[in-house]
């Protein structure tokens, strides 16, 4: 068992715009990438636990040819209003670090 921070390249999380926030894994080999693909950790109902959102708010894109997860999340609050805690929204892909992945 490895962990999602062991397999990836890049692990990040950035703006999708004013309100949604995006989380990229984009992995070194596709065995990587297949291997995160497959191990069932990419669910909507998973990453709703990991990431505190509810899942029918959550968006997974699986992109085959960048070896990459894409995750997609609405904002709790928009980007830069009095809510806010990180505008850029670069500070929270914490909770996907320690992921396992079979």
């Amino acid at each position: 068992m490895a962990r999602l921070r062991d397999l990836c390249h890049t692990l990040r999380s950035k703006n999708a715009g004013p309100f949604q926030i995006t989380f990229d894994a984009i992995f070194r080999t596709e065995d990587e990438f297949q291997r995160a693909r497959e191990s069932g950790v990419f669910t909507p109902g998973n990453l709703a636990q990991v990431l505190r959102y509810p899942g029918q708010d959550i968006k997974v894109v699986f992109y085959p040819a960048g070896k990459a997860i894409k995750v997609t999340v609405p904002r709790r609050a928009p980007s830069g209003s009095f809510d806010d805690t990180d505008v850029f929204g670069c500070q929270q892909h914490a909770p996907l670090l320690d992921l396992d992945i079979l």
